[in-house]
């Protein structure tokens, strides 16, 4: 644990094949086509796998509350799963924490994660009074096992060769000196910096079409709330092979 609050994980994976899923926001359906492909994929490689999830599970897309409970159950057979945090999951918390608004939450496209629990943002403002009625409403509706899932999320995972984070680092400060909300916010003083990494760096965050594929960094955020494209990357002995759903 930093003194920012996220855990941030080191681990040395050695001949473990790694799978990094990007942004999913929503989209059960693609999640469950991604680790099926990824299955597949893996039916040939030896040992036990890793799947890593970059963060952004929830708003936007559909099926927030399915994408957390699906997170929370076991991996597949054979393989272990960790999840990272992404900014939705944290600004979601700074909400329920009484942090920020639910006029400032909105933007983030949290409409359609309150109709993935059943509720309707559209009415509930209508319904209570006051903000605080409403945000204790919202608060009490959400499963208590599913903010402490995302409570506990790691926001960093930092292998040998290769350093998994959800938005990216800055590149003028050393590993042990990044700050969460840069970990899950930044973009152009990462994206356009050209100051070098300390090593691979496997980030979602900022949308593209198509994965960017760097000597130092890697993007798979392809945007699939919209473009119905989850992309993964398999990782495995200095190479990169990559497919989407």
């Amino acid at each position: 644990m930093t003194p920012n609050g996220r855990t941030r994980l080191t681990l040395d994976p050695g001949d473990m094949p790694i799978y990094a899923i990007g942004d999913i926001h929503g989209r059960h359906d693609l999640l469950q086509q991604a680790e099926r492909a990824i299955v597949d994929d893996a039916a040939m490689l030896p040992g036990r796998k890793l799947i890593i999830t970059l963060g952004d599970y929830i708003d936007r897309g559909p099926s927030s509350a399915q994408v957390i409970s699906h997170l929370m159950t076991s991996p597949p057979e054979n393989f272990d799963r960790i999840c990272l945090t992404g900014n939705h999951e944290t600004t979601m918390l700074d909400y329920l924490d009484g942090l920020i608004s639910f006029s400032d939450w909105m933007p983030m496209g949290s409409d359609a994660l309150l109709r993935s629990y059943g509720l309707d943002p559209e009415q509930l403002p209508r319904i209570f009074p006051t903000a605080a009625k409403l945000d204790d409403f919202i608060r009490q509706s959400i499963p208590t096992s599913h903010i402490e899932f995302l409570r506990s999320l790691p926001i960093l995972i930092d292998t040998p060769d290769i350093l998994f984070v959800h938005a990216g680092i800055d590149p003028a400060r050393p590993l042990e000196d990044q700050d969460d909300e840069d970990l899950v916010f930044i973009r152009q003083r990462f994206i356009n910096s050209a100051l070098p990494l300390p090593k691979l760096v496997v980030h979602g965050h900022t949308p593209v079409e198509q994965p960017d594929v760097r000597a130092s960094r890697l993007n798979i955020d392809t945007g699939a709330y919209k473009s119905d494209r989850l992309t993964v990357a398999r990782l495995w002995r200095g190479r990169v092979h990559l497919f989407s759903t």
